[in-house]
């Protein structure tokens, strides 16, 4: 009983190599040394308060934290909006002719959106939530392609006090019905198909086998992307193009408590039922946009490109609500990178001037597979700051990655996180 317990973990890897960012960089970061960590560290109220006050507030807390183990509340009775703060708050200063957002479809077709284009559309698209009955506090399952109107529909729903969940384009009939009927959705949003390595993808298809099963569901908005014929139920289904014809451009921003539910989104389920993780607005709104600006070294003139499908919650917090709380302007990509060749993600990179570039180690190990051959004729002398995200990203990937892709002069930020921390 006496006997001393042997470790259970057991520590395989002792990784000592150290690559410093460059003078320059060091000196120009945002976060150029430790003054921050030790003003958070020291009072770490304060800290978040000073966070929280870089964001728009119809109404201050009362409280900056509530701790009653297990439960938490951020920014007590503190009154905001979190498309607002994504669209509004930039126009009003000024921003709203800036890219927001530059979009490629896996065939090759390309969309650009400064932010007063993307404030119109989602206010279009709210309005159309809207005209269907779906109001403050009711729940939207959105499964879409990575397309533009995916972002809008988030930020739409944020903008009238609709919780969205998204489910990942790429998961079952069985799967999207299973997050639809826990979360109650009145209403799915989808497009009749996405692309994928030259093949549509049926969503709609699948789509109408998940709601066979959910009584919930009133409603069904379909945007037209791959132009597939699919079925359209009369007087449940709808043509987006169709809603927002005739809608208002203009549909003011409903004002949300700290702590009302901002999305729901869903454990991948690889240890049983699939669990709606629930994130609140103000506690999450100031987490995304401050990690965004600190840990990506984020600047007016950045083109930023974060690879994850927004079914993620890393393609919640680093394409739609970080970057775009900081008014950020960012690559979106529909497809594969292996399409229709290799190097996809290098043209890309090359087309935009992408500065930061943020992807998980999986891929990067993929395209040590693929060889540099890929890389040749690809210009990345863009790309000042890498991230990995995802997963531990071993020493061979990680070399390769500083190597080869960074051309041994960008930081390397990897990244951790949960679905449930944000």
């Amino acid at each position: 009983m006496n006997k001393k317990a042997e470790p259970t973990v057991t520590t395989l890897l002792d990784e000592n190599r150290r690559f410093p960012p460059n003078k320059d960089f060091q000196q120009n970061a945002v976060v150029s040394d430790t003054t921050i960590y030790e003003k958070a560290t020291k009072n770490p109220l304060n800290y978040w308060e000073e966070c929280a006050e870089k964001l728009k507030w119809y109404k201050k807390w009362d409280r900056v934290l509530q701790w009653e183990p297990p439960f938490v509340k951020w920014f007590v009775n503190g009154k905001l909006n979190a498309c607002y703060n994504c669209l509004d708050r930039h126009i009003e200063a000024g921003l709203g002719q800036k890219t927001a957002i530059l979009w490629e479809g896996e065939p090759g077709d390309s969309l650009k959106f400064s932010y007063e284009e993307v404030h119109k559309a989602v206010c279009k698209f709210a309005n159309a939530i809207k005209s269907l009955g779906v109001g403050k506090g009711d729940r939207v399952a959105i499964y879409m392609p990575m397309i533009p109107e995916a972002a809008f529909a988030m930020l739409a729903c944020a903008r009238i006090g609709v919780i969205h969940t998204v489910v990942f384009g790429g998961f079952s009939a069985d799967s999207l019905k299973e997050r639809i009927n826990d979360a109650k959705a009145k209403l799915v949003i989808t497009a009749d198909g996405g692309y994928r390595r030259g093949k549509v993808v049926p969503l709609k298809e699948t789509t109408d086998t998940a709601i066979k099963e959910c009584p919930s569901i009133s409603h069904v908005i379909v945007v037209e992307r791959t132009k597939t014929t699919v079925h359209m139920q009369e007087g449940r289904d709808h043509w987006y193009q169709d809603l927002i014809k005739d809608a208002s451009d203009q549909c003011p921003a409903e004002e949300m408590d700290a702590e009302d539910v901002l999305f729901i989104l869903y454990t991948s389920g690889t240890t049983g039922k699939p669990k709606g993780i629930v994130h609140t607005t103000g506690g999450y709104m100031t987490g995304a946009m401050i990690t965004t600006k600190l840990v990506f070294d984020l600047k007016d003139e950045d083109i930023f490109w974060c690879t994850a499908d927004v079914g993620w919650v890393t393609g919640h917090s680093y394409f739609v609500y970080g970057p775009m709380a900081n008014a950020a302007t960012q690559v979106m990509y529909e497809g594969s990178p292996d399409y229709p060749e290799r190097n996809r993600f290098w043209k890309i990179i090359e087309k935009y001037k992408v500065s930061i570039f943020y992807t998980a180690p999986t891929a990067i190990r993929t395209f040590m597979k693929w060889g540099i051959e890929w890389l040749k004729d690809c210009d990345l002398s863009s790309l000042r700051l890498l991230g990995t995200v995802g997963e531990p990203i071993n020493p061979e990937a990680w070399m390769w990655y500083h190597k080869y892709i960074g051309k041994e002069k960008c930081p390397i930020v990897d990244t951790w996180w949960q679905t449930e921390t944000g």
